[in-house]
């Protein structure tokens, strides 16, 4: 942070004018160090930029307020160094335009061309002297060809003092043939061949040769008269105007070389900014990434930890920093707090786990009951149900927040009066029924209230008495068959008999013989009903114990479609048996009544369809089905007759019918017979047979445990 701006002061000390810092070591290595600096920190800037970022995008806590802290620090930064960078462009820029203006242009031309008259001048004065001198030597020697060169030379002295300093006869190859007064020879300079080469090319012309250091100008000029001789003489000329001179010069120069070179001075002016904005940008980055990090840690991790907490992780803690200021204090309440809340949790959490122990005690109890148990808030909805209820009420799906009256309609009324009722109980027997069965529940509601009597729900509980009062039915009419048995047997015999010996012995002797007969024959018939019935009420009081010998069902179950075929032909008794023998442990005598009863059964449902009038293009038929699986037997008795009454389940109690002249014994007894050996027997609605439409009758069901096959 504070090597940045460091180097930016040594770079603009060191760096001088723009013209000459180019070529300083100490600039470029300066420049180097700026560089490597300048690498370095955006390196540590983009790593620390980047990872910011990744923090973002992953939503990491605290990196929303780094991030802006650093933003805030780089605009703070850029927006002064932007605007400085523009005013010193202007200013730059408004100096350059004030240096290269005209008026400037025109003084360091006049400058110039002053500067050059003069020399323009003195170069034309020593041109004019030397041809003089020459002119005056070519006469003098018009006049003497055999004059030497030192006394020709002495003829022009005057010419010489009048302007010249020296003057010298040379040969072609510098060397010195004679010279004048006051012309000395280690004052010579001998001329190069080059210049030589040069005077003798030239017709007329004269070499000029500038000699800065000696402050003097030369010519050398060929004689023309002369084979190999040259004329060679020098002029003082004053060193301070020839300073001046080229001063003037070197200034004109650099004036046109920096007028020329003014877009690379801007350039480098504003590639220098530009660094010194780079230094002091990252710098102020990097600081403001460091002031940042001071900043948002504490607030980072103070929102980690409180979405660990809002996770339920109450063990987080968060360093707690030096100081009093606010962010350390929150650091510490924020652990303060996150202390009693564990402690909080705890306690929530060991009552919670003592209320669930309860409740899976009362779960586990209700569970266990046979009983049904309904519970229900103060409103009468259901907020309870145990699983002897959804049994005994056959509810597949979920009927909480229901009404009572909605979820079980048969409750309805019941519920309605214990709550018109100052009684906190209420009891009914309530039949229901469910899946074509009638059930008998004995149902017991009562309220819930809490300490201080304020209502807070409804119990109901419930039983179903059916087998119950199925037995209490049984076995009352049991008794009631053995008493009509007993009863009605005895004159049954005598009666018959005295029917028909009045029919022998009066027969002949009374004139209507054919009225007594007939009179005769109602009785004895009569008697024969009765004692039909009355057996009926014997088997059904006094079934004895099934005989079990192993026995094969599927010719038990043949015989008994033969003689049903026999006995009603104009059904189609349609039987599917298997091949295979099928042994069982049973009654042979006893499985073949009730198989021949279901039967039969099967045709009078189908009778009374007819009498009630059957569908347009019904077929009588009857289907029976034999099938093994799992050590039982499966027999499937249906019909495409009437069908069965809603109450269906009452059909297996006594005295119970749906045809008039039925004495309602014959299913009891086939349920008795299939129970005795250990088999159930169940009614339900028959498919609908081929050919048909949507007509359904019903269909017996038996299934028996078999014995292993011998």
């Amino acid at each position: 942070m504070i090597l940045g701006p460091l180097l930016a002061l040594v770079t603009f000390l060191v760096l001088g004018p723009l013209d000459q810092g180019a070529s300083s070591m100490g600039l470029r290595l300066v420049l180097l160090t700026d560089l490597v600096y300048v690498l370095v920190v955006a390196a540590l800037v983009l790593g620390s930029v980047a990872r910011l970022i990744a923090a973002r995008r992953a939503k990491s806590a605290g990196s929303r307020l780094h991030l802006r802290l650093t933003g805030a620090f780089a605009m703070l930064a850029l927006i002064p160094t932007v605007t400085v960078a523009v005013f010193a462009a202007l200013t730059v820029n408004i100096g350059l335009e004030g240096w290269f203006s005209d008026r400037v242009r025109n003084v360091v031309g006049t400058s110039l061309a002053a500067a050059q008259a003069y020399e323009n001048e003195q170069r034309q004065d020593l041109v004019e002297d030397a041809r003089d001198l020459a002119r005056a030597l070519e006469e003098a020697r018009r006049v003497d060809v055999f004059v030497a060169d030192g006394d020709l030379l002495a003829q022009g002295q005057a010419v010489i003092q009048r302007g010249l300093r020296e003057a010298f006869l040379i040969d072609g190859t510098g060397q010195i043939r004679a010279r004048g007064e006051g012309s000395y020879l280690f004052n010579f300079e001998e001329p190069t061949a080059e210049q030589i080469a040069q005077a003798a090319a030239s017709e007329n012309g004269v070499v000029i040769i500038e000699d800065w250091a000696n402050n003097e100008f030369r010519a050398l000029l060929r004689m023309p008269s002369s084979l190999d001789r040259y004329l060679y003489v020098s002029r003082d000329v004053d060193g301070e105007i020839l300073a001046l001179l080229d001063d003037t010069q070197e200034t004109v120069r650099l004036y046109q070389q920096l007028e020329s070179e003014r877009g690379r001075v801007l350039f480098e002016f504003g590639l220098l900014y530009l660094g010194f904005a780079v230094i002091l940008i990252l710098a102020a980055i990097w600081t403001g990434l460091w002031f940042a990090e001071r900043l948002s840690g504490p607030v980072g991790r103070l929102t980690g930890a409180a979405q660990r907490v809002g996770a339920g992780d109450l063990d987080v803690r968060v360093t707690e920093e030096q100081g009093d200021d606010e962010i350390a204090m929150l650091g510490r309440y924020f652990n303060q707090m996150t202390r009693q809340l564990k402690g909080q949790r705890e306690t929530l959490l060991e009552n919670t786990r003592q209320i669930e122990r309860r409740r899976r005690l009362f779960d586990s109890v209700l569970s266990s009951v046979t009983s049904g148990v309904v519970g229900l808030d103060a409103d009468g909805r259901i907020a309870f149900v145990n699983r002897s209820a959804e049994r005994l009420l056959d509810w597949h799906e979920d009927r909480q927040a229901l009404d009572l009256a909605v979820a079980v309609p048969e409750f309805g009324p019941l519920f309605a009066e214990l709550k018109n009722s100052p009684s906190q109980v209420a009891q009914r027997d309530i039949k229901v029924t469910r899946q074509g069965r009638l059930e008998n529940l004995l149902v017991r509601m009562s309220t819930r209230q809490t300490e201080d009597g304020r209502l807070e729900g409804y119990v109901v509980a419930f039983d179903d008495v059916t087998d119950l009062v199925s037995a209490q039915r049984m076995a009352a009419w049991g008794d009631v068959a053995r008493r009509i048995a007993h009863e009605i047997k005895n004159p049954l015999t005598p009666i018959q008999l005295s029917a028909e010996r009045i029919k022998r012995k009066f027969s002949r002797e009374v004139a209507d013989s054919e009225k007594l007969d007939q009179l005769t024959d109602v009785i004895v018939r009569q008697t024969g009903d009765l004692r039909r019935i009355v057996d009926e009420f014997s088997k059904f009081a006094r079934m004895p114990e099934p005989d079990r010998q192993a026995q094969d069902l599927v010719d038990v179950l043949r015989d008994a479609v033969v003689l049903q075929r026999q006995g009603q032909p104009g059904v189609d008794i349609a039987a599917e048996l298997p091949d295979a023998p099928i042994a069982a442990e049973i009654d042979a005598t006893m499985i073949g009544q009730a198989l021949t009863n279901l039967i039969k059964n099967a045709g009078e449902a189908i009778e009374s369809l007819q009498k009630e009038g059957a569908p347009e293009g019904h077929v009588p038929r009857i289907e029976v089905s034999l099938t093994q699986d799992a050590g039982r037997a499966e027999i499937r008795i249906a019909d495409n007759g009437i069908g069965l009454p809603e109450d269906r389940a009452r059909l297996f109690e006594p005295y119970v019918t749906t045809r008039a002249e039925g004495t309602g014994l014959g299913l009891p007894i086939v349920k008795k017979i299939i129970e005795e050996h250990g088999g159930t027997l169940v009614l339900e609605d028959a498919p609908v047979f081929a050919g048909a439409t949507d007509h359904f009758g019903a269909m017996a069901v038996i299934r028996l445990p078999l014995s292993p096959v011998t």
